[in-house]
């Protein structure tokens, strides 16, 4: 709000707002970093992206052996009778991993990592969208609690001025009951001004765990950074690393259409004559029929939809920008047209009806007309500045605002 619709107000309030005491003034930074910070979205991020290097230690990992004891014609009858001819093999057998198999893995794993953390980060992004509503929302309940006092001095006023008249005989006694019901209506409108407003600084302290009574948003609500069509770097690292890791698992596949070798090796002992001989074998799978074909194409399927995917929400995301500034702009402007221009002239019809009702020119219904007019204007406002307040936060998630904030905070 600019320092004359401030200085305005003020003239018409003829009363400020009341503080809490000992409040705790905080900015929006702030209240974003502590939300951070206490969040359980940090501890989330964290053992989402242990898990995926938990992942990469088990990619590494190569084949167990295998160690085969074996034992043949140790059973039978004439000659092969009470294991005399008995022959027994103990060999050690071990897997050879072909065509990058253990490498296409820890890469695909290492993938999966940054996917992690850029989804955490990512995640901390939309916390701080959600931060940054609650932070307006305090700052046009301030707002609303301030017009509704200024209403309630207005009505008490012009209960002043309709005792007068009614206790002169100028005006019907039921102007009196009318005057009266009218400061009750503002002073019902104060009270529920100031519990949503005590409400929306509880729901903006419980993101981080504090007391909303002991803090104190700065007056008035700022216009968004002019940032031209630049994105969230987040929402683009997210997008490069979902595509990278759907490479990596190409990759991972094309490695699984290389057949593995199986080498073994071992000692053979003949009971009939006491000898031990050396056995050695290589088995190797001949690929005839599974080549890994379908699970490739599917690979590459995958990657080609991540990577259009990537793109037309990049593309979505400059659409919505452009189309949510010029809609930001729209409801700014609404509101600074509204309280820079129609509510001072709303205000001085008030003052002007007012003064012709003390002389006794106008009833005590135009009065009325010329003050519901204000608190109309006052809702105009109100509505302006709460579509303002929605599209703003949303340009702010979409460029970024707080994306050093989250990349600062990442596990």
């Amino acid at each position: 709000m600019s320092t004359r619709l401030r200085c305005s107000l003020l003239a018409a309030a003829a009363l400020g707002l009341a503080r809490p005491a000992l409040a705790e003034p905080i900015t929006l930074n702030e209240a974003v970093e502590r939300t951070l910070a206490a969040s359980p979205l940090g501890a989330a991020g964290e053992a989402s992206v242990r898990s995926a290097e938990a992942g990469r230690t088990q990619a590494a990992v190569r084949p167990n052996p295998v160690v085969t004891a074996q034992a043949e014609d140790f059973i039978g009858s004439g000659a092969f009778d009470q294991f005399r001819q008995a022959e027994t093999t103990l060999s050690y057998a071990q897997t050879l991993e072909r065509g990058g198999k253990r490498a296409a893995r820890i890469g695909f794993a290492e993938r999966n990592i940054v996917v992690a953390q850029e989804r955490a980060r990512v995640s901390r992004l939309d916390l701080a969208q959600a931060v940054q509503r609650a932070f307006l929302d305090v700052q046009i309940a301030e707002e609303v609690v301030w017009l509704a006092e200024a209403r309630l001095a207005t009505e008490q006023a012009m209960r002043t001025e309709a005792l007068r008249r009614v206790r002169g005989y100028k005006d019907p006694l039921f102007v009196e009951t009318r005057a009266d019901a009218r400061v009750s209506e503002a002073e019902l409108a104060v009270n529920e001004a100031s519990l949503r407003r005590d409400a929306a600084r509880a729901r903006l302290a419980s993101f981080w765990g504090g007391n909303g009574a002991e803090i104190e948003v700065p007056r008035g609500i700022e216009k968004p950074t002019d940032r031209l069509e630049q994105l969230a770097a987040a929402d683009d690292d997210l997008a490069a690393a979902v595509i990278d890791q759907a490479r990596a698992a190409v990759v991972v596949e094309q490695s699984r259409a290389v057949q593995d070798y199986t080498v073994s090796g071992g000692l053979r002992h003949f009971r009939a004559t006491g000898d031990v001989a050396l056995v050695a074998g290589v088995s190797i799978p001949l690929g005839r029929f599974d080549r890994n074909q379908g699970n490739i194409a599917a690979a590459q399927a995958n990657r080609q939809q991540a990577e259009l995917q990537a793109e037309a929400g990049r593309l979505d995301r400059l659409r919505t920008l452009a189309a949510l500034r010029a809609e930001a702009e729209a409801a700014r402007m609404r509101a600074d047209g509204i309280m820079e221009n129609i509510y001072p002239k709303v205000r001085k019809t008030l003052d002007q009806v007012r003064e012709g009702y003390s002389r006794g020119g106008f009833r005590f219904s135009d009065v009325q007309d010329a003050a519901d007019a204000v608190v109309d204007v006052q809702s105009q406002w109100v509505d302006a500045m709460t579509r303002y307040r929605d599209v703003l936060s949303q340009i702010d998630r979409l460029t970024g605002r707080f994306d050093v904030l989250a990349e600062e905070t990442q596990p």
